[in-house]
């Protein structure tokens, strides 16, 4: 390739990537009433900047060939300040290892740019070998904390073994999402640890933390269930006692396993909580998105918990590396009421869903919670078609 003709590519690779960062993104149709979601995902790999995956300079790349390609954005964490949305997406490149990056948007639904740099995260003395799923929380002690999950090599297993490995909870603190402070790894009686949360206020005077306890890598074992703890310190962070405060059921959507999504938007009613569940299927494991509410001055107690999922992957969102998946560790609660839903889809890319806290507390409070068993949950919509016979009925309608 001659360097006139490597010029003209380049540009016309920045253009495109121009072209698709200022993409309009709309509603799509279909809502149920809760949320809303919308055309276009908002972050996919093709978002990320063309330099990040080129090297632009003829004289070590003549052949515009890329050198770090980046397989997928995926699962991020999400802060509202000022009037801007900020993303602590899961940029996972071609080598497997996951980063984190943030990118902004002045609309939160589309216009969503890196920054030139992902974060440069400090390793603790025990080097990481995989982050990712970062929670972003701005707590009340003036920090804004991301939790994520670090994953190491078990060194407990045979040199043979390579895929074995040990995951835990990750601290790490900002003042600008800029210049990143890594605190200690969080300590349980847990040997493992994955989706921990930050609550955003002390409770009791001490951190709070929202914890998904795992006898293994993969298998949750007897630990399973979104757990709940304090700590003294943020710094040196330490659970001594964890307590399950949203355990699996058998047969429902939470069969499997689950774990918190972000941490929880403060109302004047209770906490409005996001989670994930995973069931089993003949296809393969399904993930779905949930929600509950704890009581507000008791927030590791639930008060309303509306059965089945408020969001499960539909069209191109079940297709990606793993296929299946929504999976949600950001939103976004705006002082009007709007709240902006982030969630990966199939590991792949980030989709956005919106509502309002006004929506959202209808929806925990008033839709029936799961009785755990067929008629019963046959009389639940057999009383719901009665009402609305009778109401059909009434207006002279019917279908």
């Amino acid at each position: 390739m001659d360097k006139q003709l490597f010029e003209s590519t380049v540009k016309d690779l920045l253009s495109k990537h121009k072209a698709l960062i200022k993409r309009k993104n709309d509603k799509a149709d279909g809502g149920n009433g809760i949320i809303d979601r919308y055309v276009h995902p908002v972050l996919t790999a093709a978002h990320t900047p063309v330099f990040w995956r080129y090297d632009l300079n003829y004289e070590t790349n003549p052949l515009l060939l890329e050198r770090l390609g980046v397989n997928s954005v995926f699962n991020t964490g999400a802060i509202g300040l000022g009037e801007k949305f900020y993303l602590s997406a899961r940029v996972e490149g071609v080598d497997r290892k996951s980063f984190f990056a943030i990118a902004e948007s002045d609309s939160g639904v589309d216009g969503f740019h890196f920054w030139d740099y992902p974060i440069e995260l400090p390793e603790t003395d025990d080097p990481d070998i995989d982050v990712y799923d970062m929670r972003l929380v701005k707590h009340e002690d003036g920090w804004i904390y991301g939790l994520f999950c670090t994953e190491r090599k078990d060194p407990n297993v045979p040199r043979t073994d390579t895929w074995s490995a040990v995951a835990q909870g990750g601290i790490a603190r900002t003042k600008d999402l800029k210049k990143w402070e890594r605190l200690d790894d969080l300590k349980t009686p847990s040997p493992q640890q994955r989706n921990v949360v930050l609550h955003p206020e002390f409770v009791d005077g001490k951190y709070a933390f929202y914890t998904r306890p795992q006898d293994g890598f993969i298998d949750t074992g007897t630990g399973g269930g979104i757990g709940w703890g304090l700590a003294d310190s943020i710094e040196h962070a330490v659970v001594d006692k964890e307590i399950i405060i949203d355990d699996r059921q058998y047969h429902t959507i939470k069969e499997f396993k689950n774990g918190l999504g972000p941490a929880p938007i403060k109302t004047e009613q209770g906490w409005l909580h996001l989670a994930h569940g995973v069931c089993n299927t003949a296809a393969g494991l399904r993930y779905v998105l949930y929600a509950f509410m704890t009581e507000l001055d008791r927030p590791s107690v639930i008060a309303y918990a509306p059965g089945g999922y408020l969001i499960a992957p539909r069209g191109s969102e079940r297709v990606g590396d793993v296929s299946n998946v929504v999976f949600s560790n950001g939103w976004i609660a705006r002082d009007n009421g709007d709240i902006y839903i982030y969630y990966g889809s199939s590991d792949t890319r980030i989709e956005v869903a919106t509502t309002t806290v006004e929506k959202m507390l209808d929806y925990v409070k008033n839709t029936p919670a799961d009785p755990l068993r067929s008629f019963a949950c046959m009389q639940q919509r057999y009383r719901l078609i009665r009402s609305n016979l009778e109401v059909m009925k009434r207006l002279g309608g019917s279908d």
